[in-house]
């Protein structure tokens, strides 16, 4: 059975797919973008500054779904260009800690709205 989770305070879905979806107990959150919620548009800033707000919606998401970054057991960092691997992974080492998360992190040839990163978790339901 699969369930979706939505929350007005992550960006809108810009195609046919679920913010997140709920199966057994777990939780695939679709990847996010630096996105603003409230406009829809890329936010302004350096990588560090988006991957902050990649990390806002996501945490939207788990909430919506009464989960938090501790239940995250996976995550896949995309970026745009690797170079920018030092800046993502010191941001993203605020939002997690030990046991941290198994992850890939990959560089790819581009991201929706030309995005520099775009980040997706699975958490559990489970005591992690």
């Amino acid at each position: 059975m699969k369930e979706p989770v939505s929350s007005p305070d992550a960006p809108k879905a810009i195609g046919p797919y679920s913010q997140a979806v709920r199966a057994g107990q777990l939780l695939f959150v679709s990847g996010q973008v630096p996105l603003d919620p409230a406009t829809g548009e890329m936010i302004v800033g350096d990588i560090g500054a988006q991957t902050r707000r990649v990390f806002e919606n996501l945490g939207a998401v788990l909430k919506a779904a009464n989960r938090s970054f501790a239940d995250v057991v996976r995550t896949t960092v995309f970026l745009a260009d690797m170079d920018d691997f030092a800046a993502v992974n010191q941001v993203y080492g605020t939002y997690f800690s030990e046991p941290y998360p198994a992850r890939a992190t990959v560089q790819v040839a581009r991201l929706p709205k030309d995005a520099r990163v775009e980040i997706d978790v699975i958490a559990t339901y489970e005591a992690v």
